[in-house]
């Protein structure tokens, strides 16, 4: 079968061109007898007929089990088959979306009035290294439904204590408290929900919510639109800020938000209100309420015993608690930036907390007991001080010993200089030492000494050039009363 095209060709090279059919066969190409043939008729275009597909003896039903029910196209394939069809289920789910094309959901534009309303979400973006290791990257956005103010803050946890902390934080920085709050059906703001009864809170949410005045207003099960305003913010974080940022630790990324939330986030002309939200917030910041005189306590309290090492463990790492308190059961309260250890109500020991793993934490004051009663150990613990002075304390350590001094008294005395001058400084003396082959506490003590000694600074030298002072003349000396006294 050949085109119209093809037809013309032919006639063009037989009427104006005087080709035969066998000529014109190898100028295009064709076999000779399809040449003859269509030399001889003329064209006529053939109709191609629809061929039947497996499918259409079964679109009426189709239509019809769409038109009670809505069915998805599995199970209008698996009816189908019921009735005798044979074929595959790709031409079944695309016929189901010609006849059913898939509809896409409205939703009512919320307005919201000044101070009304708040929204809060977690996002989470991949993992940062916090110290020798990597912790998973979350952050917390809190949106002001009117003025659009963005508040962001990063943490490697999503427990209780950052929750409530990220809440007051943000508070702290709108200079007020909205009305209510909403919040997705997380177990920090919600516990259960069943339908057609209210939701059951958390109750530390719901005690932070009362202390604050704000009313928790939880969206619906599966309607995450509800709170489109943090939604869009939490996006608006990844691709404006975090897309293509360089996070080298996460000490980093404090400081980041902040500067990125002043300069960009809550300065730009927002794309529904066409207003700044750092304008729009002083005029909603008079119709928050005022923030609480007393902080609510965000700390999550738990029970924990003291090891025998008088440590306690939280999140592989270990704190150390006073050296009495070993193998008691003690209460701790953990907050984001630090923790609190209490035993009878009474705290006993104070940490910074700390979200690398497996690290060691000491308090110098903790042990102090438990080296009043042991000598020994109170040595031990002196020499592991002497250690951490500097990398060559060992090798210092060693030298003494071939001197046949005494080591201990002269570990002692270094680590007393420690106290005083500092670790860098008695490093550096060390560093000296080695030098001048000097291996004795009072070589290191008069090493600080000649350290922290300051000269005075050098005078400028004046030259004078008055000629009386150029042209003194001195006699020369009476040589005699020498002579004289012998």
């Amino acid at each position: 079968m050949i085109d119209y095209e093809r037809f013309a060709e032919i006639r063009h090279l037989k009427e104006h061109e005087g080709l035969n059919a066998t000529q014109i066969a190898g100028q295009l190409d064709l076999d000779p007898r399809t040449v003859r043939r269509w030399l001889d008729e003329h064209f006529r275009p053939r109709k191609a007929g629809a061929r039947p597909g497996k499918l259409d003896p079964f679109k009426n039903d189709i239509r019809r089990m769409l038109e009670h029910y809505s069915y998805s196209a599995a199970q209008i394939f698996q009816r189908i088959g019921q009735m005798g069809f044979d074929g595959g289920y790709t031409i079944v789910k695309r016929y189901v979306r010609r006849v059913r094309p898939p509809k896409h959901p409205a939703f009512l534009k919320l307005a919201f009035a000044p101070g009304e309303c708040a929204q809060v979400d977690w996002g989470s973006c991949g993992a940062v290294h916090v110290g020798n290791t990597t912790r998973r990257l979350s952050f917390f956005v809190m949106v002001l439904c009117y003025s659009r103010m963005l508040y962001v803050e990063f943490t490697v946890s999503q427990t209780m204590e950052h929750f409530l902390g990220c809440h007051q934080n943000a508070f702290e920085c709108f200079g007020g408290v909205p009305a209510k709050i909403m919040v997705d059906n997380l177990k920090s703001a919600v516990l259960r929900r069943i339908v057609g009864q209210a939701p059951v809170f958390n109750p530390r949410y719901l005690d932070f919510a009362h202390h604050h005045g704000f009313v928790i207003a939880p969206c619906n099960v599966g309607k995450g639109n509800e709170k489109g305003r943090v939604e869009n913010g939490v996006g608006y974080v990844k691709k404006n800020l975090l897309a293509g940022l360089d996070i080298p630790d996460f000490a980093a990324l404090g400081p980041a938000c902040r500067h990125w939330l002043d300069t960009v986030a809550n300065v730009r002309r927002h794309g529904e209100t066409r207003k700044r939200p750092v304008d729009l917030l002083a005029k909603e910041r008079s119709f928050m309420r005022a923030l609480p005189a007393n902080p609510f306590d965000i700390a999550t309290v738990s029970q924990v015993r003291a090891s025998s090492q008088f440590r306690i463990t939280l999140d592989t790492n270990r704190y150390s608690v006073p050296a009495e308190y070993a193998g008691r059961r003690l209460t701790l309260k953990r907050y984001p930036d630090r923790l609190c250890v209490y035993c009878d109500n009474n705290l006993i020991a104070r940490h910074v907390r700390c979200y690398d793993r497996h690290r060691d934490f000491e308090d110098p004051d903790h042990p102090k007991a438990l080296l009043a009663r042991r000598r020994k150990a109170r040595d031990q613990k002196i020499f592991m001080r002497f250690l951490t002075l500097s990398p060559k304390a060992e090798l210092y350590y060693r030298k003494l010993e071939q001197r046949r001094m005494n080591p201990l008294h002269h570990v002692r005395k270094i680590v007393a200089l420690s106290e005083i001058h500092g670790d860098d400084a008695v490093a550096r003396a060390m560093q000296d030492a080695f030098v001048f082959e000097a291996f004795s506490c009072d070589y290191i003590a008069n090493l600080l000494e000649q350290h922290g000694r300051k000269l005075p600074e050098p005078g400028a030298l004046h030259l004078t050039r008055r000629e009386d002072l150029l042209d003194i003349t001195v006699a020369n000396p009476d040589l005699s009363i020498y002579e004289k006294t012998s």
